[in-house]
C-alpha cells in the first residue's frame, strides 16, 4: 500500500523594505528542519554579492529568456529590479515540504493562483524602524529611503489567509512570532 503525502504550505513573506523579512527567514531556516521546509532563493536581476538575502544574481535578457521558459511560477518587479521564484518550488511542495519564500504583495494574487495552501505572512514595523533599518542596511540615500516609505502599499486578496507579524521589536522576539506562525499552519 503506498503512502500519500499532504501537499505542503507555502509561505510567501510579504512586507515594506526594512520590515526585517530577511532577518526573519534567517531566524526560521536555524529553528525548522530542513527536511520538511525549503527556504525559495529567488532569481534577481541584481549584481551578485550584495548585503542581504541568498539571492541568485541574473542579467536581464537571462532572467527574461527563463521567464519566457516557464522558468518561474512568479514574477514581478520593484526597484527597477526583476525578480522571480523558481518552478521547482512547487515541485517540492507536492513532495510533501513547506516552502517559505520573499515575495511581493503585487505577486501574491498570481502566485494564488499557481500554489496551493498559500499562507501569506505579513511583516510590518513602524516608519521609524523601516527608515532606521534601511539606514543601516546602507544600499540607498536618504532620499531614496524617504521615496520608498511614502509608497502605498498594494491590498492583499480578500480570499487569501494573511497573518501579520509585528516586527518591531528585538530580532529575537519576531523570529519567535514568525517561527510560531509557520509552526500554527504546519
Amino acid at each position: 500500500m503506498s503512502q500519500t503525502i499532504s501537499l505542503g504550505c507555502f509561505f510567501a513573506v510579504v512586507g515594506p523594505s526594512g520590515s526585517g523579512k530577511d532577518s526573519l527567514i534567517d531566524g526560521a531556516r536555524s529553528a525548522l528542519p530542513s527536511s520538511t521546509f525549503v527556504f525559495a532563493k529567488r532569481v534577481i536581476t541584481r549584481p551578485p554579492g550584495q548585503v542581504g538575502e541568498d539571492y541568485e544574481s541574473c542579467t536581464t535578457s537571462d532572467f527574461l529568456k527563463r521567464q519566457q521558459q516557464g522558468n518561474f511560477i512568479i514574477t514581478w518587479q520593484a526597484h527597477d529590479l526583476h525578480y522571480g521564484l523558481p518552478r521547482a518550488l512547487v515541485d517540492e511542495q507536492k513532495l510533501g515540504k513547506h516552502i517559505v519564500a520573499n515575495c511581493s504583495r503585487q505577486a501574491i494574487a498570481g502566485l494564488q493562483k499557481q500554489v496551493d495552501n498559500l499562507v501569506v505572512l505579513h511583516i510590518h514595523a513602524s516608519e521609524t524602524t523601516l527608515a532606521n533599518r534601511l539606514r543601516l542596511r546602507g544600499r540607498e540615500t536618504d532620499e531614496q529611503i524617504k521615496h520608498r516609505l511614502k509608497r502605498k502599499s498594494r491590498p492583499l486578496p480578500k480570499n487569501v489567509t494573511v497573518v501579520d507579524i509585528d516586527n518591531n521589536g528585538t530580532l529575537e522576539e519576531g523570529r519567535r512570532q514568525f517561527v510560531a506562525a509557520i509552526e500554527a499552519f504546519t
